[in-house]
């Protein structure tokens, strides 16, 4: 099969869609990859690593769209990159349709291209493998988002997240009990936050405080949120519901009675948002001011740490990329049910996805 990878196009997005390493391996099972010139760069893989791996380079987008039967990206293309690619081709990443433009999916229909998205894959037990470390690279960064955020040269209440000695910690409040609710309770505990996760699964909400017996757990009431809301110095996003766009979960009547200054990270941004008022951000422009609070809500997170956040994105992905690769397509599809869930759109067909009516670009650059 020719494996294309070519270079993210969208701002501040540094990751790749696979390393030399994950190139190696399918170069070594016999397939064609083609690697975009320069698309390494930003995670700190230089072409010769990758030529060295097994990989053909080339100079341009057209060329590395035009050989390729599967596309292996991160983030969802842009118009102009779908424009390139071959109909009956395939294209696989962390491609979040649920949130995109009606325009893209109806081109993907059009031009009978299998979408598989990643974070769509789906085991037994409802897991989701490749959504994984993303998500843990997400709740991980948000303590340390919330403490420059607070601080009072970018407009923050000058909280330390610790307190000290006769000064109180920051009080959190995470919306969303699972990986990325997780991950962002350990780091807020060991940065001496004192922490609230809320869930409408009773069984996340364990799983919190058998790991975490410090950490106050309730359920996910729209009573509870406004009450953890008005008192919160920090408000996590962290909702997550496969396939659909992110629920809001607090309404703009809520955020108005939080405390001014108090610090809004959205980090089901790419999915849609869970709070009435977010809109995208960017790394360059990370936050925005609304009814007194500051928002946080850059849909590409880990796109910063692009060399981790690509490692441990090619260690889960890689053996569904080996599978497709040597299997085929089609009976990948027909044999895997766990990739069968993350195909989106599949001989002119959607498949996977339900999405609200009259949402845009989830990223907002188009």
């Amino acid at each position: 099969m020719n494996i294309g990878i070519p270079k993210e196009r969208r701002p501040f997005e540094y990751r790749v869609g696979l390393s030399p390493a994950g190139i190696e391996i399918l170069a070594k099972a016999g397939h064609a990859c083609y690697v975009e010139h320069a698309a390494g760069l930003g995670a700190g893989f230089s072409d010769l690593e990758y030529e060295e791996a097994g990989a053909r380079i080339v100079y341009q987008m057209e060329e590395v769209f035009g050989r390729s039967d599967l596309l292996v990206k991160v983030q969802r293309p842009i118009k102009e990159e779908l424009e390139c690619m071959q109909p009956g081709s395939a294209i696989a990443g962390y491609l979040l349709l649920a949130s995109a433009r009606q325009d893209k999916i109806d081109l993907l229909v059009e031009k009978n291209i299998t979408s598989i998205a990643f974070e769509q894959i789906r085991l037994k037990d409802g897991s989701l493998p490749v959504l994984r470390p993303f998500s843990e690279v997400c709740g991980l960064m948000t303590a340390q988002i919330a403490a420059r955020c607070l601080q009072s040269n970018l407009g923050g209440k000058g909280i330390l997240l610790s307190g000290v000695p006769g000064v109180p910690p920051a009080e959190i409040a995470i919306l969303g009990g699972g990986v990325v609710g997780m991950n962002a309770t350990k780091v807020f505990l060991g940065m001496g936050a004192h922490v609230t996760v809320l869930d409408i699964d009773i069984h996340a909400l364990q799983r919190i405080n058998e790991t975490y017996p410090s950490v106050v757990t309730m359920m996910a009431t729209q009573r509870n949120i406004e009450r953890v809301c008005t008192f919160a110095d920090v408000v996590v996003g962290a909702v997550l519901v496969p396939g659909e766009r992110t629920p809001v979960l607090v309404p703009r009547t809520i955020v108005k009675h939080m405390k001014n200054r108090s610090v809004i990270i959205d980090v089901s941004i790419d999915l849609g948002g869970c709070f009435e008022t977010s809109r995208p951000t960017n790394h360059e422009n990370p936050t925005f001011v609304e009814d007194g609070v500051i928002h946080y809500c850059v849909p590409n997170i880990p796109g910063v740490i692009a060399r981790t956040a690509t490692h441990a994105y090619v260690n889960v992905v890689i053996p569904y990329l080996y599978e497709l690769a040597n299997t085929g397509i089609d009976k990948t599809i027909e044999n895997n049910p766990a990739i069968a869930k993350s195909i989106i759109t599949y001989r002119g067909e959607l498949r996977n996805i339900k999405r609200l009516a009259g949402k845009g670009d989830s990223n907002g650059l188009e």
